[in-house]
């Protein structure tokens, strides 16, 4: 089967395993687990941080860097197409008694200037308004297709905040492919937020865990949410081990998974009653139309023939490329996808 609904399908790798059985441990709820600590001393060096935080999912590290972050009563502020304010089960509110303020976001995965201006009150101090206390962005652009917001783009939110005296906080879940892609640094990316949360089991391969960098002031408040929501982990070494393989090791061949998302997105576009432009693939997703087959039928006909894709939202299929995907898997993807489509 080829497995194309997601990067987070990626199995751990045999260094990893063997990492995993070997590290040295500690209670990390104490603070003593040596492993941990290397693993969150190398992210916060990585994305120029002064302290991170290691927790069991990226759901959970954007919830702990919205609520170390914003009051209750507050609003954080949202694209509307993002993952934190899709897909994370509308944790700000329901744990942080914090709004969400959604903002229109645009083909580019960007949440424009004069719609983040628009959500904060003309007059601050009319106190039936709730403040906006954070932004997030969200680099690489999940909904958007894996879009990288570019360096001028996130410098210009930075300012934008800053004149309102409010921070930034970045879901890079796939910071790394967005480095990539930009054709710079992890730090670089990271450079104009706050706090940024990135995860390790997506295209970075370790089977659990992402990681919070940022202040060591808001991490310390963020340890404390994170022991809250019941993600204090004891010899939490055995995960953190794999995840220092994937932030030193794994990085490096996610070129491959461009390469190959590319050339899906190529032969996808050849093929009759499929739509989609492959010079808008940046990184490892791939969406697409289909102009006479419903979903539900084509996700199913092409799971019979080996190939797992997934529905998307706005009628579209998304097919994620990553280190269990091969350049043969992807040549046998556009052929089972060329089948489907001609029945």
């Amino acid at each position: 089967m080829i497995e194309m609904r997601s990067d987070t399908f990626t199995l751990p790798t045999e260094q990893m395993l063997a990492a995993m059985t070997s590290a040295p441990l500690g209670d990390d709820v104490y603070g003593e687990d040596p492993t941990v600590r290397e693993l969150e001393e190398t992210s916060a060096q990585l994305t120029g941080k002064e302290a991170a935080c290691f927790l069991p999912s990226g759901t959970m590290a954007n919830l702990c860097a919205i609520m170390a972050q914003v009051p209750r009563g507050a609003k954080v502020i949202v694209g509307d197409e993002s993952d934190i304010y899709l897909y994370e089960a509308a944790g700000a509110s329901v744990c942080a008694g914090a709004a969400y303020e959604p903002v229109r976001t645009d083909e580019e995965g960007r949440l424009p200037l004069d719609g983040l201006a628009a959500a904060f009150p003309a007059d601050p101090d009319d106190p039936q308004f709730a403040l906006p206390a954070l932004i997030c962005l969200e680099n690489t652009h999940n909904r958007a297709g894996g879009i990288v917001l570019d360096e001028a783009y996130l410098r210009a939110v930075r300012d934008f905040a800053d004149e309102r005296g409010v921070p930034v906080h970045l879901d890079g879940a796939r910071l790394f492919n967005a480095a990539l892609a930009a054709g710079t640094t992890v730090e670089a990316v990271a450079r104009h937020a706050d706090t940024v949360q990135f995860c390790l089991s997506k295209g970075l391969s370790a089977p659990v865990g992402s990681m919070l960098t940022g202040p060591a002031e808001v991490i310390g408040r963020a340890r404390r949410v994170r022991k809250l929501l019941g993600g204090g982990m004891r010899q939490a070494g055995v995960l953190a081990a794999a995840g220092l393989i994937a932030v030193t090791r794994m990085p490096q061949r996610l070129a491959e998974d461009h390469a190959n998302a590319l050339r899906l997105a190529e032969g996808l576009a050849q093929l009759p009653g499929v739509t989609l432009d492959p010079k808008r693939v940046q990184t490892n997703i791939v969406l697409f139309r289909l102009a006479d087959m419903p979903w539900e039928r084509f996700v199913a006909e092409t799971a019979d023939l080996g190939l797992r894709v997934a529905e998307f939202g706005h009628g579209r299929i998304r097919a994620v490329t990553h280190r269990g995907v091969s350049r043969a898997d992807v040549d046998r993807a556009v052929e089972i996808v060329g089948r489907v489509v001609a029945r």
